[in-house]
């Protein structure tokens, strides 16, 4: 079982949810991505500030794996850790249905840095205090 620094606890809504009752892959990204920002938020970042001081974090890619659908009204966490790797910090995120526990996604998302305008050589991550 792999070591989470963070997670969070989370409810389906109706509407993330597609005609078929599960909810559509496309909206996992936005819980992934709200899991991220509040993960920076327990390390007294603020995603707004950093933009505002032109440090701009910015997905590079990301590997979805579909494992299990969520359904409306499901509760579920997402389970997160870092690990740098070269210029880029690297995401794992899992998320996992409460009710039984089932793996239902695995995500491997790249994220960069560029600070005014130029990209970083990872070395902002370290500096941020990410992992």
């Amino acid at each position: 079982m792999p070591d989470y620094l963070f997670e969070i606890e989370l409810k389906v809504r109706d509407y993330e949810c597609d005609l078929q009752g599960i909810v559509n892959n496309a909206v996992y990204q936005s819980y992934l991505e709200h899991a991220r920002h509040e993960y920076l938020a327990t390390k007294s970042v603020s995603f707004k500030e950093l933009t505002d001081k032109g440090i701009l974090l910015m997905v590079s890619r990301i590997e979805m794996d579909f494992k299990r659908s969520l359904t409306s009204g499901d509760r579920f966490t997402v389970k997160l850790r870092t690990e740098r790797q070269g210029l880029k910090l690297v995401f794992y995120q899992d998320i996992f249905r409460l009710s039984d526990n089932a793996l239902c996604l695995k995500a491997k998302v790249d994220v960069i840095g560029q600070i005014n305008g130029k990209l970083n050589r990872g070395d902002i991550f370290d500096t941020l205090n990410f992992s």
